[in-house]
């Protein structure tokens, strides 16, 4: 094992004090401190130790694939680190977004390199299914819900320019297409009349609660009436939301781990002053209904939990060591991205030893030697997947 160092992004929504207070530093932070990368993403990498200088994990994997990441993941991946591991802090809500999966991506960004205008939605060919672990209490939005519903909460506001969105949505899951467009293709000068509208027709509840909440940040912005359209979720530290390919999302506050595939390919959908391509975000969403977002904790072994999803790139475990407890093994392959939630670890792959405080990651090999942990108190691993089936 091996320490690894990441960096914090710093987006306008992020908290000045959650990420803060993980690692031990001052609170508030100079800043908004929105992510915490721990991976190779060549957007920002983590960086190791190398006699004083800090080395970035990209050119560390390209140095020595065989030793971090294993012959296995490199004949199905390359020399690349498939997945990132991130602390994600929100204190105000992220854009509506959602992800290719992976034809769309490779073809997506094929079709990039050759536009003559410059603007790319592509930038890698990858996917970018998402996993998100709440720390703390947590909002999102996340896929559509019943569109009977998302029609009833419309047709409350009594705005009659909405009419025609309502009536798309009461035909059903085969109406959401349409009601997507029209909302975001909204003539751009009457845009805040209608948010204005809306919010004018003072009803009470959750959804026109959320509709006020959003409508502060992005005042007239038609991702607001969109954001309707979609389950709005309330996470217990523990609790997870897993996004495919295709499902419109947003995180609107909170504190999470966040595992996802190595990837930066976003289509945005409202809630943001950056460039919307309808007409592609329409290509690539599902218009279909998610039945159930969150995800379930399911315990594997004596101390370790996993959050299973169905894709190869990545599994994120969850240890905790007892106080006077025994040491904990995870007999999970490498590579393995430790990130250490609270108390005091020591980390053992079988190449080396760390020992990691709150917010300290590290990084170990290809090794097939399960990881140990003793000490006291908790920790997140991510490695390759399908997650749960190593285990149990």
């Amino acid at each position: 094992m091996e320490l690894l160092y990441g960096p914090i992004r710093d987006y306008a929504w992020g908290s000045r004090s959650a990420i803060a207070e993980l690692q031990g530093r001052p609170v508030p932070s100079d800043g908004p401190e929105a992510e915490l990368w721990l991976g190779a993403h060549p957007g920002a990498p983590a960086t190791v130790d190398r006699d004083g200088v800090r080395v970035s994990l990209v050119d560390l994997l390209l140095a020595e694939p065989d030793y971090w990441l294993g012959e296995r993941v490199v004949g199905r991946f390359g020399c690349r680190l498939p997945f990132l591991l991130k602390v994600l802090a929100a204190d105000a809500p992220l854009s509506l977004q959602a992800h290719p999966d992976s034809e769309q991506a490779r073809a997506g960004h094929a079709a990039d390199a050759a536009r003559p205008d410059g603007q790319r939605n592509y930038v890698d060919p990858y996917h970018k299914p998402e996993l998100l672990v709440a720390l703390s209490p947590m909002e999102a939005l996340c896929g559509f819900r019943d569109p009977a519903r998302s029609a009833e909460v419309l047709a409350g506001f009594g705005v009659p320019a909405l009419e025609p969105v309502v009536a798309a949505l009461r035909a059903g899951p085969a109406g959401l297409r349409e009601a997507v467009r029209a909302l975001l293709t909204w003539p751009a000068d009457q845009r805040d009349g209608l948010v204005a509208a809306v919010l004018a027709a003072q009803v009470a509840g959750p959804d026109a609660e959320l509709a006020r909440l959003l409508a502060a940040g992005y005042p007239g912005d038609p991702g607001v009436l969109v954001a309707l359209l979609l389950h709005h979720v309330r996470l217990a530290p523990g609790e997870a939301i897993w996004m495919p390919a295709g499902n419109l999302h947003a995180y609107l506050r909170g504190t999470g781990v966040e595992i996802m595939a190595a990837s930066d390919n976003v289509l945005r959908g409202g809630l943001t002053p950056k460039r919307v391509d309808v007409d592609e975000l329409l290509r690539v969403l599902r218009f279909e209904v998610l039945p159930d977002p969150v995800v379930r904790a399911r315990p594997v072994a004596p101390g370790v939990v996993c959050w299973p999803v169905p894709v190869e790139d990545f599994a994120l475990h969850r240890v905790t060591v007892e106080p006077g407890g025994p040491a904990v093994p995870l007999p999970l392959p490498g590579p393995r991205v430790v990130l250490c939630r609270a108390g005091k670890l020591t980390v053992d792959d079988g190449a080396g030893t760390v020992t990691l405080g709150p917010g300290q990651a590290a990084i170990g090999t290809a090794t097939a030697e399960p990881l140990v942990f003793s000490g006291e108190g908790e920790a997140y691993v991510a490695t390759c997947g399908p997650s749960g089936q190593q285990l149990g």
